[in-house]
């Protein structure tokens, strides 16, 4: 076989067993990032700008994302999954690439091998749609554009991999810190006095293509009149959604805890890869990867939340030190081993890196249908149980009518194809212990009783509200009274041991939930 035909032979393997494992996973119901991001995406191709509609603290780039998988794929679940084959199957392409601009096609190979893995763990929530994975394939190919043109240093390339960069920016806010990494790579890049003497305008180009996409973004908004809404949410609101230090360390130690022990091979690699760029006289190109790693670090660190999701950031990264890791230890082992464990060894941990994310949660890769995957990794939180509510919705009401949830389930919007009665789509904001939070409640309970919506439908689960104990709880006290002028309709009710129970019309009347997660669907009684 041809020199490097073998390598794009392999990673067309890996991309494709990759898209098998999602493909059997493509209704598996979506969870509230998802259903937000849909829904936003629904508003778009309505022709509803952002933040005119629906309220939330991200930019804008995920929710045009989502607009052109629905857009092109039609409005459902499966489109969105598809969608997301598509851009995680790009970036494992890129990545090959960049490894094997880094380190040779092996190392490549590796690295696309170990993203993939990576990016399906459970652990990390990784077979979700979330905004991370649509930044990570303009950030990888605006990495790639970078390395190109710190050697090649044409206005054009720097343009593009600073317009490549600022789409993932676009997408999720702590992408802005690729954006610095490669400031200081371009700045700390070696080169004759000649490139020095070009480096300040290379920088200029590569800043100014990073910012057009925001910037563009802004003049859109200001078009559209929904600049000032955009700001608040943004910026202004945005700036007190962040953890303290002492519930960030917690945080951190918890997310830890479940997605250290499924990835451990790649992290031990990963360090060992470490040990090996700063051995290899911090050639350029590596110094790059070092820097990327930083930047994916400091991006899941980004308000001190430390989700699982928030670490896929730091996937591809991860992937290429494993890789130049793993590379290190096979020549270690070449010079002090015999021929079999010189070219067994190296294979075997390879493996055992790929598997054990895999492995590890099989059951929810392998064997478990959709909805019981959604339990597993979701517990109760009502993501199955919205399809069927946005169902009745859907199948009891016309096109023009409104709905409001009372909590935060924004896929209900997206399954039932009904507008919100409001734009607060989440209610975690008025739980939270913010300055905004009072006069949020208020504006909800006024764009509610203005949109005069037909359905209400009252969600009762932890996740949904997070709840503090000094939280202002004037919107519980209003539901009581507005809910009087609806007639219930519908209950759902979550109990444990993987059960729902579901009560629809007359039976919905006196039924009464037996567990602490529950859904209550209402109609308007009387004429709308």
């Amino acid at each position: 076989m041809k020199p490097r035909v073998w390598a794009w032979v392999s990673v067309a393997a890996v991309v494709l067993a990759a898209a098998l494992i999602r493909l059997r996973l493509l209704e598996v119901p979506l969870d509230r990032d998802e259903g937000e991001y849909a829904y936003f995406g629904q508003l778009l191709l309505a022709g509803v700008p952002p933040y005119a509609a629906a309220y939330n603290l991200k930019l804008p780039g995920i929710y045009g994302a989502y607009a052109l998988i629905l857009g092109a794929l039609g409005q459902t679940t499966a489109a969105i999954r598809i969608g997301l084959i598509v851009v995680t199957s790009a970036t494992t392409v890129c990545l090959y690439a960049l490894g094997s601009r880094l380190a040779g096609p092996i190392v490549g190979v590796l690295a696309a091998a170990l993203f993939a893995a990576e990016s399906l763990n459970p652990k990390l929530l990784g077979m979700a749609a979330y905004a991370e994975h649509f930044a990570l394939l303009p950030v990888v190919g605006g990495a790639l554009v970078l390395l190109k043109a710190a050697r090649d240093p044409r206005l054009a390339l720097l343009s593009v991999g600073g317009l490549l960069f600022g789409l993932g920016l676009l997408v999720r806010q702590s992408a802005i810190v690729f954006i610095v990494a490669g400031f200081v790579y371009l700045l700390t890049v070696s080169g004759d006095g000649a490139a020095r003497a070009r480096r300040p305008r290379a920088v200029a180009v590569f800043l100014a293509g990073a910012a057009a996409p925001l910037a563009l973004t802004c003049l859109a908004l200001m078009a559209a009149g929904t600049f000032r809404t955009f700001w608040f949410w943004t910026v202004e609101y945005a700036r007190y959604y962040q953890a303290d230090l002492l519930t960030g360390w917690s945080n951190l130690i918890r997310t830890l805890t479940v997605v250290a022990p499924s990835s451990s091979v790649v992290l031990t690699l990963a360090l060992i890869g470490v040990g090996a760029i700063a051995r290899d006289r911090l050639r350029e190109e590596r110094v790059f990867v070092l820097l990327l790693a930083a930047a994916s670090l400091l991006g899941a660190a980004m308000g001190f939340q430390f989700r699982p999701h928030y670490f896929l950031l730091t996937v591809p990264a991860l992937a290429v030190l494993a890789a130049v890791g793993l590379a290190a230890l096979g020549g270690l082992v070449s010079h002090r081993s015999s021929a079999v464990l010189r070219r067994g060894l190296p294979v075997v941990v390879a493996l055992a890196a790929i598997a054990q994310p895999l492995y590890g949660s099989r059951a929810i890769l392998f064997e478990l249908t959709p909805l019981e995957v959604s339990r597993a990794i979701y517990g109760r939180n009502p993501f199955p149980e919205s399809v069927e509510v946005a169902r009745y919705i859907r199948e009891h009401s016309v096109a023009g009518d409104r709905v409001a949830v009372i909590g935060s389930e924004p896929q209900i919007y997206f399954y039932s194809s009904r507008r919100s009665a409001t734009g607060f789509i989440y209610t975690y904001p008025l739980m939270e212990l913010q300055p905004y939070a009072a006069a949020m409640q208020q504006q909800m309970i006024r764009e509610i009783e203005s949109a005069g919506p037909r359905f209400l439908v009252f969600v009762s689960a932890t996740r949904s509200w997070v709840v503090r104990p000094d939280s202002d709880r004037t919107i519980f006290r209003w539901f009581e009274e507005y809910q009087r002028g609806f007639r219930r309709i519908g209950v759902v009710d979550i109990v444990p041991q993987q059960e729902t129970i579901y009560r629809w019309a007359d039976a919905a009347l006196d039924y009464k939930p037996r567990s602490d997660v529950w859904l209550m669907v209402f109609e308007r009684a009387g004429p709308r």
